[in-house]
């Protein structure tokens, strides 16, 4: 689910125009060493936080069915878990990583949630929404400053992004519906011990079922008139 969010961030800020124009969107952790490496703009989306929103944590079971709407499987609610980015923008100049800053604050600002059109994996099967909040006051995650710390690098301007999306839940495969019947053999035992010869258990009034148990086809007896009121049986 985390590198399927990853994904989705991509396309999105990719749909910015961030791509067009060549800067490359990476989700690399922001250390001293990769900023000396980095050769060209860049936007850098850090994962730095995880943590299950245990308010929306389900019960139950949710049925799964085939093409043909035979039930396939069980499968547990999904869980919810709150995903913290740092975003920065990455540059020669401050002035040119304020622009790309801007450009990635307008398009986060402007999407409450991840566009289904732009989910894959698990977030697309499941079909619920991926909600974004960028830059929020309420972001119950580590201070930028702390994570800056805990990088080694400097700190600079960014902007914290809080991605809320489901882990798909464990699907557990149920038996194949039963398309055979069920034939049962019962035998007596002599004072001996021994089994006597065995013999076939069968609905009363029914021809054996051959082979195939009662799940073959069977001869049905016609059904008999019934009698008028008053009217004597031959």
């Amino acid at each position: 689910m985390i590198h399927e969010v990853d994904e989705g961030l991509r396309r999105l800020l990719g749909e910015s125009g961030l791509e067009a124009s060549g800067v490359e969107v990476v989700f690399d952790a922001p250390t001293r060493d990769w900023a000396a490496r980095r050769s060209g703009p860049t936007v850098c989306a850090f994962l730095y936080d995880i943590r299950e929103d245990a308010t929306r944590r389900g019960t139950g079971t949710q049925e799964v069915y085939d093409a043909d709407g035979h039930l396939v499987a069980r499968r547990s609610p999904p869980r919810w878990f709150e995903l913290t980015y740092l975003v920065t923008a990455w540059a020669n100049r401050p002035q040119d990583e304020h622009r790309l800053l801007s450009q990635v604050l307008a398009c986060l600002v402007a999407a409450d949630t991840l566009p289904a059109r732009l989910l894959t994996g698990t977030l697309a099967e499941l079909g619920l929404t991926v909600s974004l909040d960028t830059a929020g006051a309420g972001l119950d995650a580590p201070a930028a400053s702390d994570v800056w710390s805990a990088l080694g690098g400097e700190l600079k301007a960014s902007l914290g992004v809080l991605v809320r999306a489901p882990l798909a839940g464990i699907s557990t495969a149920v038996a194949p519906p039963v398309t055979e019947g069920l034939v049962v053999r019962s035998a007596a035992r002599t004072e001996g011990g021994e089994a006597a010869p065995g013999r076939r258990l069968r609905y009363a009034e029914v021809s054996d079922p051959g082979p195939e148990g009662f799940a073959g086809p069977r001869e049905r007896r016609a059904v008999p008139a019934r009698r008028r009121r008053g009217e004597r049986q031959p």
